[in-house]
């Protein structure tokens, strides 16, 4: 596996991770928000749902995804029927796979930060007749924005990272579903120990930062 293999799974990587947090961000903050205000009797079962990835193993979840957009689901029936092909083994569902995958690692430290934002700060603003979309954008957004950037930093960690989800859904073609993780396991079934310790003594270095990044945030946040 040449070199260039290596620096398009990067390229890769970093694409699907941008995408994928991007999506997340847009679907988790208005879910989020609803988990956190809500007293829907749905409410607990929207919550285990969304943290249901948590305790699944991913090719599970790459299993069923696979069968949902294959050509005999109804996803797949229905991305055929608009001209779109299937999904599985492409970039869109790599895409689609990690925001399932990851959703409940964007979702619940927004959850938490919109709860802990109380009723105070949201109840003067309406006497103030500010309108539901100001006093969220104006007044939950900001209180809520070190939840919201914890959520985008782990959001793109654990997208760079997944595999099993990646694996099932994309396989392992070069420069359209070959991310690092895939690309590190090809190097160890091809006993090619020292490009796969490049690559995941990369990922280390690169967890590590995310992870010590987050705790220098929560701890400016104690602090003030």
């Amino acid at each position: 596996m040449p070199v260039d293999d290596d620096l398009q799974a990067l390229r890769l990587t970093a694409e699907l991770a941008g995408l994928s947090t991007l999506l997340l961000i847009l679907l988790g903050l208005p879910l989020a928000w609803w988990l956190a205000r809500t007293r829907s009797r749905l409410k607990g079962v929207v919550a285990s749902l969304v943290a249901l990835p948590l305790v699944l193993p991913p090719t599970v979840i790459g299993f069923y995804l696979l069968l949902l957009m294959g050509p005999q689901g109804p996803v797949g029936q229905a991305t055929q029927a608009l001209g779109l092909g299937l999904l599985p083994f492409t970039f869109a569902g790599l895409v689609v796979a990690t925001v399932l995958h990851s959703l409940p690692f964007v979702v619940q430290p927004l959850h938490q930060a919109f709860e802990a934002i109380g009723t105070r700060p949201l109840e003067a603003a309406a006497t103030l007749r500010a309108s539901p979309w100001d006093r969220f954008f104006s007044v939950a957004l900001p209180l809520a924005r070190p939840g919201l950037l914890t959520a985008a930093v782990l959001g793109f960690a654990h997208a760079v990272g997944e595999f099993g989800v990646v694996l099932m859904i994309g396989g392992n073609i070069p420069g359209a579903t070959r991310v690092l993780s895939v690309a590190i396991y090809g190097h160890v079934e091809a006993l090619d120990y020292a490009r796969a310790n490049r690559l995941a003594l990369g990922l280390v270095l690169f967890s590590f930062t995310v992870m010590f990044l987050l705790y220098l945030i929560n701890e400016r946040r104690k602090a003030r």
